[in-house]
């Protein structure tokens, strides 16, 4: 088991403070968060390469005070690979070995798919192909816990898919991992446990089901593609629980208790006609399509309704509409598609 205990750093300007997580033999946890949050800095802590002012760092118990990144054992990949240049695929992955470990590296190249690349040089190889290259030089040593920096984010598509199955295979065998990335679909992909760090803080930690479903924060929404986010006040009417905020109101189940707090809906539970629907839906509205984006599952539209509403349509159905910017159309979802978060719930 990992555990860290209120991590502080500072580097120049930035500082990165009251850092708490726990991560239990087997997870799978992903560090979430933008260019320039410290996950990178956070991973170096946990590796031994950086040293914190404050707070502690243990490992299965042992605290990591002191002790060198070759003695932690740990395994480290960058996004980069960090292959030495001179040497074959064969003499980076057993790098810290000696000649009797030839059977170990032909075991682990086979394990990640690089037998093939054993008497290769690095700079013959494909950016995915570098990157199982470096995932075989981390694995040879047995590492108690796999450090990951952005391994997936300069990979094509096929690449991504295979270190992402390979990963999770890893995983299932026992390898506690963890993992930075700034792509909340790649956390989802691949997290047991999902922390989002914001400006050197852990702002939401928790299951990807709790902090992508269930955010706490404009932020924490933004960065996990849930974009129909809005804070204010719900209040009773009988047994309907309404949320208004300019003009628009918003109906709710009736299970939620009032008062303030934050609501959140998928832009995939919102449907767009340009005829007024006639269906079931508590949430109907009239108004102008004032963005439009196309994104991996389809077409993203921003609609003006008082609010600005966001939905998600096929690219099919965006055609077959005729949809274009400042056309008018309504909008719907259900009143059960809606979550109210209260602000005195805790993270």
């Amino acid at each position: 088991m990992l555990s860290v205990k209120d991590v502080e750093v500072e580097l120049g300007a930035f500082c990165l403070s009251g850092v708490d997580f726990t991560v239990k033999a087997g997870n799978y946890f992903v560090l979430l968060g933008e260019s320039g949050a410290g996950k990178t800095v956070l991973l170096e802590l946990i590796a031994g390469l950086l040293t914190p002012a404050r707070g502690s760092i243990m490992l299965d118990g042992r605290d990591l005070a002191g002790i060198p990144i070759q003695k932690r054992h740990l395994g480290l990949v960058y996004q980069d690979q960090a292959l030495f240049p001179h040497l074959t695929v064969r003499s980076n992955i057993g790098y810290a070995f000696s000649g009797e470990a030839r059977d170990r590296v032909q075991e682990i190249a086979a394990r990640v798919g690089a037998t093939d690349l054993l008497d290769r040089k690095p700079t013959t190889l494909s950016l995915g192909e570098a990157q199982r290259v470096a995932l075989a030089r981390a694995l040879i040593r047995h590492p108690r816990l796999l450090l990951l920096d952005e391994p997936l984010s300069s990979l094509d598509v096929p690449s991504r898919i295979f270190i992402r199955s390979l990963l999770r295979r890893l995983n299932a065998e026992g390898l506690t991992i963890v993992h930075v990335t700034h792509d909340y679909e790649e956390a989802l992909a691949l997290a047991s446990h999902v922390a989002v760090l914001e400006n050197g803080r852990i702002v939401q930690a928790g299951t990807p089901e709790e902090v992508f479903h269930k955010p706490r924060s404009r932020f924490v929404a933004g960065f996990t593609g849930i974009r129909n986010f809005f804070r204010g006040q719900v209040v009773a009417d009988g047994d309907t629980r309404w949320f208004t905020l300019s003009g628009v109101r918003v109906a709710l189940p009736p299970d939620h208790a009032p008062g303030h707090g934050c609501v959140v809906f998928e832009s995939d539970s919102v449907t767009v006609s340009p005829e007024q629907p006639h269906g079931s839906a508590r949430n109907v509205f009239y108004g102008n399509i004032i963005d439009i984006e196309t994104v991996p599952r389809g077409i993203a539209l921003t609609v003006n309704v008082g609010l600005p509403i966001h939905a998600l349509v096929t690219a099919a159905s965006f055609r077959e509409l005729g949809l274009t910017l400042e056309k008018k159309v309504w909008i719907s979802f259900k009143s059960t598609a809606v979550r109210f978060i209260p602000d005195e719930e805790k993270p």
